[in-house]
């Protein structure tokens, strides 16, 4: 199992964990009151189980096949889902 954010181009696996945070990270608003326009992975269809396909890992954005569906995530997110290949 390794992150997502380190799957290169054309790889595929298939979502094991998807990370919560910790109080110690600091970095995100898990803890805030979620807000309109706020956006979970889960709301973009990247749940447990599901296939993916690394489209483009060359920079600050992931690009992602899920599905029929390309999506892009930052990869500080990116980093806190495990994929299982």
């Amino acid at each position: 199992m390794m992150p997502l954010g380190l799957m290169g181009p054309g790889e595929r696996g298939e979502i094991a964990e998807i990370g919560q945070c910790t109080p110690e990270c600091g970095a995100c608003r898990c803890k805030e009151e979620r807000k309109p326009g706020d956006v979970r992975v889960e709301d973009m269809g990247l749940r447990v189980g599901k296939q993916v396909e690394m489209l483009n890992n060359s920079s600050n954005l992931v690009l992602l096949k899920v599905d029929e569906s390309r999506i892009a995530i930052d990869r500080g997110v990116a980093m806190k889902i495990t994929i299982r290949r």
